[in-house]
């Protein structure tokens, strides 16, 4: 590529998907229904602005039908994700505060719309969890069609891109995403979502970089721009001189040949130099993933997080909608084992109905676990789903947000009655089903061998374990920097589960993402873990590093490292002792970037 004459310039953005791709930019999504524009309506017009607000809302419902009946044979779930855009279509939030608004404002649609939905994203935008908080996309995506169809705009599609680009767009619905073409795109850029929004799922599924949450991008970029995206690092450089563009086409050939490398074995034990074998597996969010998993030789799925078969719906999901789901998890598995976690959300973010209290701190209010027990009728169906799924392959059960013996006591004895009812109707169920409980919770680490008689498995959940320990939100950019995985309280605290779940002889699994990072897989193997899960694009990369280990050397490294004060000091002695081996993966590749990203600190995005 010749050599920019512009300035080039680096955006730093949330990277949700790996890899590095250089290209053509090419912007969708920002055509004139992103200006909105006020003005007056006559009284005597009122109900004329409400019908051309009623006809494009039908439209709307018109044009999502269609796509759904279009995808539903080529991909269920993100039909399903579409269904939930009918249903904001149709709340009353949405649809009937935008009429009252027209009505008592005296305004025109689009400006009654906007107004919609700058109310209800920045109610989204309040909540502490990053996967409800990231839903906030559903309301733009189904904002912008009616919108478009206010305003006459045709809607080209991605489907009518024919050459090599990257796309850059304010964010990009289901609806968009199912007409991306690989042999054409290359890559996403994006001002909103983050690593569990929907175009984040979808980018890490057709295995594309991306970076998201930008909050700048499509202002500061334009079509036919030559970009850098590295969703290594989360950044996208503009304008790259050449001895950037040199750089990174050198890492992006080191990552694609040493993928194409450590694939090729990903389907092979993670055995270690000394013998031990250790389980990779793969956390998943929607059913579609699988095929992520199995492709990439993850040994099962280690976490099946359920909770988007609860979102944006007007009633909760029956007990057959989440049998038929969880047992076409197991049957694509084909007898690896699949670890499916309860509902982990606040209550009112399930469905409609079921309104809790606002809560100042969600993080730490009736979420999870304290949820389900207030409404144990919703937890006993999904019990129901997964114990009879579970007679049609291995699955775990695994209980979130546990933070004292009480509850697992309580929580026990529902799944008890549960198989007891299951029984006394004669419906088949599974009857080895092992259960185990989230360490997310600085109360469950402390007391786990108080949990080890009542549960026959743990699952360090590291995310929130960290969150909650250091008292960090990483998703505050301000303070997202003292969010240290490798922190001595961090690694003390896992160590001390550890020891307890091999005395008790208690399976052991961290399904965060501290085990996806391969820096921080010597001192892991060190504390005698049974099973590793991550993002599933993770899986070839930590295999191909624990081969490279001796299980009897990270020990004795791990006893060095508790006794370091600083999270760096401990990161400088796992390079020392293993930067050949571990920075080599492609995770690190970008690793020379990371001062540059660093100076880019005033082009972060939301």
């Amino acid at each position: 590529m010749p050599k920019s004459e512009k300035r080039q310039i680096t955006l730093q953005g949330i990277p949700a998907a790996p890899g590095i791709c250089i290209g053509l930019a090419y912007l969708v999504g920002t055509n004139s229904k992103e200006v909105v524009r006020k003005y007056a309506v006559e009284r005597g017009d009122i109900t004329d602005e409400c019908s051309r607000m009623r006809k494009a809302v039908k439209k709307a419902e018109k044009e999502i039908s269609f796509l759904i009946k279009k995808m539903q044979e080529d991909s269920a779930q993100q039909a399903f994700i579409l269904e939930s855009h009918l249903a904001v279509l149709r709340d009353k939030m949405f649809f009937t505060f935008t009429m009252d608004t027209i009505k008592k404002k005296r305004v025109n649609a689009e400006w009654a719309l906007k107004i919609t939905v700058d109310r209800l994203t920045h109610n989204f935008n309040k909540i502490e969890d990053e996967y409800i908080r990231d839903r906030s996309s559903d309301i733009y995506h189904v904002a912008e069609r009616v919108m478009r169809n206010l305003v006459g705009d045709e809607d080209k599609g991605i489907d009518t891109i024919h050459k090599r680009v990257i796309l850059v767009a304010p964010d990009l619905s289901p609806a968009e995403a199912s007409q991306i073409r690989v042999e054409w795109v290359q890559g996403f850029v994006t001002d909103r979502g983050g690593r569990t929004s929907h175009t984040g799922i979808v980018a890490r599924n057709l295995q594309l970089p991306a970076v998201l949450g930008l909050g700048n991008a499509t202002t500061q970029i334009r079509t036919e721009d030559v970009i850098i995206v590295d969703g290594i690092a989360g950044l996208v450089v503009v304008h790259p001189d050449e001895s950037t563009l040199v750089e990174y086409s050198e890492a992006q050939a080191r990552y694609e040949n040493h993928l194409t490398q450590i694939s090729k074995n990903s389907h092979q034990p993670a055995t270690s130099l000394d013998g031990r074998t250790t389980d990779v597996s793969a956390n998943i969010e929607l059913l579609e993933e699988v095929v992520s998993v199995k492709d990439k030789g993850a040994d099962g799925i280690g976490l099946y997080r359920t909770e988007f078969l609860y979102m944006n719906r007007r009633n909760l999901p029956t007990e057959e909608e989440l049998y038929e789901n969880y047992k076409d998890a197991v049957d694509l598995m084909e007898g690896k084992p699949v670890t499916i976690r309860t509902l982990d959300v606040a209550g009112e973010k399930v469905a409609k109905g079921l309104m809790a209290p606002h809560e100042d701190n969600p993080a730490l209010g009736q979420r999870a676990i304290r949820f389900c027990m207030r409404h144990p009728g919703i937890l006993r169906t999904q019990l129901r789903a997964i114990l009879r799924a579970a007679s049609h392959g291995k699955i775990r059960l695994l209980f979130p947000m546990i933070s004292s013996v009480e509850e697992i006591i309580a929580v026990n004895q529902i799944v008890r009655e549960v198989r007891k009812n299951l029984d006394s109707q004669g419906i088949e169920y599974g009857k080895d089903v092992e259960t185990g409980i989230m360490i997310e919770i600085p109360s469950a680490a402390i007391i786990a061998d108080m949990f080890a008689p009542h549960v026959d498995f743990f699952s360090i959940g590291t995310n929130d374990l960290i969150q909650y320990s250091l008292a960090v939100d990483r998703g505050n950019k301000n303070v997202a920097h003292l969010f240290q995985p490798l922190h001595p309280a961090v690694l003390r605290m896992v160590k001390r589960v550890s020891e307890i779940a091999k005395e008790g002889g208690i399976r052991m699994a961290m399904c965060g993402e501290m085990a996806a990072d391969p820096l921080n897989i010597p001192l892991l193997m060190g504390m005698d873990f049974d099973e590793f899960s991550m993002n599933p694009q993770a899986v070839p990369v930590v295999k191909s590093v624990i081969r490279t280990l001796d299980h009897g050397q990270c020990r004795l490294l791990l006893e060095e490292a508790l006794k370091l004060p600083t999270a760096d000091e401990i990161a400088d002695l796992i390079q020392g002792a293993y930067g050949d081996l571990v920075f080599q993966h492609p995770l690190f590749l970008s690793g020379d970037n990371q001062e540059q990203q660093e100076q880019t600190s005033n082009n972060h995005g939301e």
